[in-house]
C-alpha cells in the first residue's frame, strides 16, 4: 500500500533486512530526505563521507550502496527512474530558512521533521547528519561552486532502496524553495515486505 508525506512534513518507517523502500515523487519536482538509522543501535547512522569513499562517486544511482557511519551497508538503490540524487547539502532548518530566505516565513524544515520523527528511536538533533536527498538536484560547477537546481523528476519517477539490515527510515517531503522549484509538494512511498 501507499503511503502519503504532506507537502513539508516528515515520517519514520520501520524496515526489516531484505524489505524495498520504493519513494515516489507523485507530481514531480520535489524532493525527500532520506535518513536511515540501525533499527538495533541509534549511534549507526547513514554516512555520506563513508559512502563516497567506499562507492568511489558522488553519483549515486541503480547499483549504489549506502554506508553508515561503522562502514555497513545500509541501503542498495535497486532501481531508479531519475539518476539525480544530492548527498553533500545539509536537511534544511531554521537556519536554513534565515540565511537563505530571510523574507520568507521561517520553517523548521526537513531537519525539524527528521527529529521530531526518529526521536522515538533514540536519535537526537545533534547526531542527525546529512541526509541522502532523493531527487535533488544540486550541480557542482567546474570551478566547485554549488547550485541548488529545480528537481529533474517527473510525476510518478521513484527510486527502490532495499535494506541490508534492520533499520529505521526518516523521510521527508522537502520544505525548503529552491530544493522543489519554488513550491511544495507530498511525497509517496511504500513499503515492499522480503
Amino acid at each position: 500500500m501507499t503511503a502519503r508525506i504532506a507537502p513539508r512534513t516528515g515520517v519514520a518507517i520501520e524496515l526489516a533486512r531484505g524489505d524495498a523502500l520504493v519513494v515516489i515523487d507523485p507530481e514531480g519536482g520535489q524532493v525527500s530526505d532520506l535518513l536511515a538509522v540501525s533499527a538495533s543501535d541509534a549511534g549507526e547512522i547513514i554516512s555520506n563521507g563513508r559512502t563516497f569513499d567506499y562507492e568511489e562517486t558522488t553519483l549515486l544511482t541503480t547499483g549504489a550502496k549506502l554506508w553508515s557511519n561503522r562502514s555497513n551497508v545500509m541501503l542498495e538503490i535497486e532501481e531508479d527512474t531519475v539518476g539525480v540524487h544530492d548527498f553533500l547539502l545539509t536537511p534544511c532548518s531554521v537556519d536554513t530558512f534565515r540565511h537563505f530566505y530571510p523574507d520568507k516565513p521561517l520553517h523548521r524544515g526537513c531537519f525539524g521533521n527528521l527529529a521530531e520523527a526518529l526521536a522515538p528511536y533514540g536519535v537526537v538533533p545533534d547526531a542527525i547528519p546529512v541526509a541522502f536527498n532523493v531527487f535533488m538536484n544540486v550541480p557542482v560547477k567546474p570551478d566547485g561552486r554549488l547550485s541548488v537546481d529545480p528537481p529533474t523528476s517527473k510525476a510518478g519517477d521513484f527510486i527502490r532502496l532495499r535494506a541490508e539490515m534492520d533499520l529505521v527510515i526518516g523521510l521527508t517531503a522537502c520544505s525548503a524553495y529552491a530544493s522543489n522549484g519554488g513550491s511544495f509538494k507530498p511525497i509517496d512511498y511504500r513499503v515492499e515486505k522480503a
